[in-house]
């Protein structure tokens, strides 16, 4: 494909899956995908956009649409996505994540691997989820994330979510891996929280990488440079 099919491709809608690395928002990855297409392809103006956000600190399937696919991104956002977490047993942090310090910490000594499968299957199914401060959801107007990195911290309104599977991986103590298949909407270091507090202990949330979303599988993602390298040898 020459240069003008692949600039009008671009233009008529592309649905791309991308491998997000750790530290960057999904806003660096849209601007540096949107940057390579208008560089490369000589395209002045065109719609970029992600379908669905992960934290900084996760990996992972991240699904960027480009001209008029960009209208499909809210029926993405829908689809079920599979996570690979690893949660850190025994301590907590305001966040839920390695985003803050340490806040307490507990003696996992008495956790054990049948206690574990006990409470992950309890979290299958529908349930109410009550997000982490520290995200991006709205308060009258201002995101979360802000307001508790000022230290004005509420607790925000729970959220229906489903989780049609857990799986243990690996329970090595302290940290326990898990696969999760869930809703939209559902937070993985809420979970994390809460699988804590249903063991009487802590956990918080130290590695994600999401896997899937939907059909689109994390092994057949493009890396930001794999992506440049197709598009300016064309």
């Amino acid at each position: 494909m020459g240069i003008e099919e692949e600039r009008e491709a671009f233009l008529a809608g592309k649905v791309l899956s991308f491998d997000k690395p750790l530290n960057w928002t999904s806003f660096n990855l849209v601007k540096k995908v949107k940057n390579i297409i208008r560089n490369n392809l000589d395209i002045q103006k065109i719609k970029v956009g992600h379908a669905g956000t992960l934290d900084p600190l996760a990996t992972g399937l991240l699904l960027i649409c480009t001209g008029r696919a960009t209208k499909t991104i809210q029926k993405l956002q829908e689809l079920e996505k599979e996570y690979i977490a690893t949660i850190h047993l025994g301590e907590t942090t305001p966040s839920f994540d390695l985003e803050t310090e340490v806040d307490q910490v507990f003696d996992t000594s008495s956790i054990t691997k049948e206690k574990l499968e006990e409470v992950v299957k309890s979290f299958i199914g529908e349930s109410e989820q009550i997000p982490p401060m520290y995200s991006a959801k709205n308060i009258n107007g201002k995101r979360a994330y802000d307001l508790a990195r000022k230290g004005e911290v509420r607790e925000l309104k729970a959220s229906k979510i489903f989780i049609s599977n857990i799986e243990i991986l690996d329970f090595t103590r302290p940290d326990l891996e898990i696969k999760v298949s869930c809703s939209k909407g559902t937070y993985i270091r809420s979970l994390a929280r809460d699988i804590g507090i249903a063991l009487e202990n802590g956990a918080y949330l130290s590695k994600l990488e999401r896997t899937r979303i939907g059909d689109y599988q994390i092994d057949k993602a493009l890396s930001v440079e794999k992506f440049e390298e197709s598009i300016v040898i064309l």
